[in-house]
């Protein structure tokens, strides 16, 4: 039995794969599966057992299961052959059916290509199960080293993508290939880089600076999210808002309209004690998009940041906002909205970059999000911003607006140069005319109170009140009867 391949493997060094896996899981809860999966040709004597590359298996984190899937670069550059991927394709399927989350531990070169198109089959078999995972179970990638070529395509079709800088890569053809097929020099870094990523292209919405910072915030991601689309939501104790982050409610909106302030600071004075979990905070800066908890609920928070653009909408934010708003409506999260918004962004790059097409993905994302929505308006919400973000007329629950908030087509002084353009030109003083007639538009058509007549916002409210009121209509919202509905539907 001494020279069998068991014992061959029993006698291996731990990889680092495994070393990986039995890190992000609680001490001594890491179980893998399929340990003697290897390819045919392979000889017990010439190679690490490290699973042809891969090794899978549950884990618990926090006390929850889920499923691991950790890439050992180790062993032909984490390349993905047939082997690896029906590894990985029968973990997801046992994922999908039993209801664990997924996380996946990147550290790969590509398919293998001396395998050929049986390992290209392999790695579409394991972007047909993130598909099907993703209505069924929440899935995170991290990115600890290269992510080359068809292995970058599994992480893009994952809900959250986590980077460590300076070592994670994701790029479809790396710098040779680039320099070959265009001419242009460039590095890993530079084409495919935790920076890049998490503040031009969006592909990924974290980046870490070492891997136990990278394992510490997957279980911290998977603390605010059901196991599955039916599941629970795991509750917290409630935890008031530090005092002095309340005691800056009040003030916290500056008295003149155009003057910026941190929306982060509305955030912290309402939502439970250190549970404000930001996401993809470098790319579309102009809305904050993240996870927090109410009374102990966990929530998805959509708000408008008026300190980058004065908060309007472009093509990055929306994106950015549909995607955050497509996942709370997949498994089951309240989406508590907070808006400052003046409006979309206007020109011409905008258009070309589709707008249109990316704030329509805003309103779609809301109208099709079947859970608790509640909106408040801070202080301005014009045009056709204002729909997208959370208004009734896409099936908000609840909307309040603080006093002072205006609720218009456009501000007072665009409305006002458009429709009085002929008596301003004519006017003697044309400023003083102007002011006059912003304050009157002000007074007749934007006060919040004239929504709250027509039954568009339900209450005017101070800011001191807010968080008692989204814990209250959370209360009533998140009934026993709404919430089996909603699971069975999503079953």
């Amino acid at each position: 039995m001494s020279g069998s391949p068991v014992a061959v493997l029993a006698s291996e060094e731990t990889s680092l794969a495994l070393s990986r896996a039995e890190q992000l899981s609680d001490p001594g809860a890491f179980h893998e599966l399929f340990p003697l999966r290897r390819r045919p040709n392979y000889a017990p004597g010439a190679s690490r057992a490290d699973g042809d590359g891969v090794v899978v298996g549950v884990g618990m984190i926090q006390g929850r299961r889920a499923m691991i899937i950790s890439h050992d670069f180790a062993h032909l550059g984490g390349s993905i052959g047939a082997t690896f991927a029906s590894k990985i394709a029968r973990a997801q399927e046992m994922a999908i059916s039993t209801g664990y989350p997924i996380v996946y531990l990147n550290d790969s070169g590509g398919a293998r290509i001396q395998e050929g198109i049986e390992a290209l089959h392999g790695c579409g078999e394991i972007f047909a199960r993130n598909v099907l995972a993703q209505d069924r179970v929440p899935q995170i990638s991290v990115i600890l080293g290269p992510c080359a070529g068809a292995a970058a395509y599994s992480p893009a079709l994952t809900d959250w993508t986590i980077m460590l800088r300076g070592r994670g890569q994701m790029f479809l053809t790396g710098p040779d290939i680039v320099k070959a097929a265009t001419g242009e020099t460039v590095t890993s870094e530079e084409i495919g880089g935790a920076l890049l990523h998490t503040r031009e292209s969006g592909v990924a919405h974290f980046d870490v600076g070492d891997e136990g910072e990278a394992f510490a915030l997957v279980r911290r991601l998977l603390g605010y999210w059901p196991s599955t689309c039916a599941g629970e939501l795991p509750r917290a104790p409630s935890l008031d808002p530090p005092l002095d982050a309340e005691a800056l409610l009040p003030g916290v909106v500056p008295a003149a309209p155009g003057l910026a302030f941190d929306m982060n600071d509305v955030l912290l004075g309402i939502l439970d004690a250190d549970s404000w979990q930001p996401l993809m905070s470098r790319y579309g800066r102009s809305a904050l998009c993240g996870f927090g908890r109410l009374d102990g609920v966990p929530v998805g928070v959509v708000a408008s940041q008026p300190r980058y653009k004065g908060g309007i909408l472009d093509f990055d934010s929306s994106q950015k906002v549909a995607r955050f708003v497509n996942f709370c409506g997949r498994f089951g999260l309240p989406i508590v909205t907070f808006v400052d918004v003046p409006g979309f962004m206007p020109g011409s790059t905008e258009e070309r970059r589709g707008v249109i097409t990316a704030g329509a993905q805003v309103l779609a994302a809301y109208v099709r999000a079947d859970v608790p929505k509640l909106t408040t308006i801070v202080r301005k919400a014009y045009g056709g911003s204002y729909i997208a973000l959370g208004s009734r007329s896409l099936g908000a629950d609840l909307t309040w607006a603080w006093r002072g908030a205006e609720v218009a087509v456009m501000g007072p002084s665009a409305a006002v140069g458009l429709l009085n353009r002929r008596q301003l030109r004519d006017s003697e003083n044309p400023e003083k005319l102007r002011a006059e007639m912003t304050e009157r538009y002000r007074h007749e058509v934007t006060r919040p109170c004239l929504a709250a007549a027509h039954g568009i916002i339900d209450d005017v409210i101070d800011a001191h009140e807010t968080r008692t009121r989204l814990i209250a209509g959370l209360q009533m919202l998140m009934n026993p009867a709404r919430m089996h509905t909603a699971n069975q539907e999503a079953r």
